[in-house]
């Protein structure tokens, strides 16, 4: 059923007897033209786009757990385009557009609030790379505003301008950007590509590949085998242990990253905002508690927890920033396994093993870049080539030397 103001009065006044599931929970048919493996924003996104934009629409999206039950429910849902980079700032301002008509194009309530981002200077070293970033962002047409101490205190007067040691200079406020719900952004794409009729089979682990010769025409799963005529991977932080089932060993390290909720507070901030001097990044959700988050574990895992050492990193730095905080609790945090390339930039492309598609290396930047991400993988896997959004986006760039290393660290994932 599509969802309306009439059709949320006239189940109101039945009782809400009328209302539907949003979406089947599919069993798995023997074959389909593409299987998906990976229920997450990412792997929902790209059937939806293959349904919608390339009338493909015998596909299967399979899901070990259920859907959203990985990165896509474990993140702070913010979203931006204000990149540096060629690669990537295209890329990231289709997602933005895309973002900006998602809740029409689903009818569904995404929430997507585009409450703005603003990353801190504290130095004039960082206002030069950040006036270089916003220059950069403006010459691709996205928004971009380089404010002094004056603009952001009167946007924020509670933050610490006089830290001794690292003092608010100003900040690269981008208004475009902001946050979208998470959980609301996966059922969306999966009621939207149920409707095209795409199967969302969810308890439903690959355990291996189906193979004739040197392609891959189908996977092994908990519920049996499924064919497919090309199979795509949006796997996220298990990337590498799905891929080693196919032979392939990837440019990918997993790491955790934690986020953090605290309890309830009264509207404090209505934006989202980034410490420039360490990694810390901190928003409000519409129940009030303040959602933040900081860098990656330093090791490698497959966990969906943290460590007390990065809370501790984590809160050092947001004591740094806003020391009014101090005293307020922490509801709960979790953690979300990261698909770290080495360069810190995603992977969108064919692999050498034919019938098998990639879409990862997604670092921090997944969430933001769902619907380009799926919008870019669906054309991969319709067409067999790139999108021009996501061209730049090759595997084979760590062997040619054609890196989008958007934070100049290098091949150190546990600094990006």
């Amino acid at each position: 059923m599509r969802y309306s103001l009439l059709s949320i009065l006239a189940n109101g006044l039945s009782g809400k007897k009328g209302w539907k599931p949003a979406w089947r929970d599919a069993s798995p048919k023997p074959a389909y033209d593409v299987v998906i493996i990976g229920g997450g924003g990412h792997g929902l996104a790209t059937a939806y786009y293959l349904a919608k934009e390339h009338c493909i629409r015998n596909v299967a999206v399979i899901e070990k757990g259920y859907i959203g039950s990985g990165n896509a429910g474990r993140n702070t849902t913010i979203i931006r385009s204000n990149y540096l980079l060629p690669g990537n700032e295209p890329f990231y301002e289709w997602s933005m557009k895309l973002w900006e008509g998602l809740e029409q194009e689903l009818n569904y309530n995404a929430m997507v609030s585009q409450r703005g981002v603003l990353n801190l200077y504290h130095s004039d070293a960082q206002r030069d790379a950040y006036a270089r970033r916003g220059n950069a962002m403006r010459l691709n047409g996205v928004d971009a505003e380089l404010l002094d101490a004056d603009g952001v205190k009167a946007m924020y007067p509670f933050l610490d301008f006089a830290n001794a040691r690292f003092p608010i200079q100003g900040g690269l406020l981008q208004r475009r950007g902001g946050t979208a719900r998470h959980d609301a952004v996966v059922w969306g794409y999966a009621r939207g590509a149920d409707r095209l009729g795409v199967d969302i089979i969810q308890n439903c682990e690959v355990t291996g590949f189906i193979r004739e010769g040197e392609a891959i025409v189908g996977v092994e799963t908990t519920r049996g085998p499924i064919r497919a005529g090309k199979v795509g991977m949006a796997v996220a932080g298990n990337t590498s242990r799905v891929a080693a089932m196919a032979g392939l060993r990837l440019p990918i390290e997993s790491h955790v990253l934690q986020a953090f909720v605290s309890e309830g507070l009264k509207p404090l901030i209505d934006g989202v905002v980034t410490f420039g001097a360490g990694h810390f990044y901190i928003s409000q959700s519409d129940k009030g508690g303040l959602v933040f988050g900081g860098d990656i574990d330093g090791y490698n895992s497959y966990a969906q927890r943290g460590n007390l050492p990065v809370i501790e990193d984590v809160c050092e730095g947001g004591m740094a920033l806003m020391p009014c905080i101090g005293r307020l609790r922490l509801l709960r945090h979790w953690g979300g396994i990261m698909d770290m390339s080495m360069d810190g930039s995603p992977i969108i492309d064919t692999t050498p093993v034919p019938g098998l598609y990639l879409n990862a290396g997604w670092c921090y930047g997944g969430f933001k870049a769902t619907p380009a991400s799926g919008w870019c993988f669906a054309h991969l896997i319709a067409r067999d080539e790139p999108h021009t959004v996501g061209a730049a986006f090759r595997l084979d760039r760590f062997r040619t030397g054609h890196l989008i290393d958007e934070k100049g660290v290098g091949a150190q994932p546990n600094l990006h």
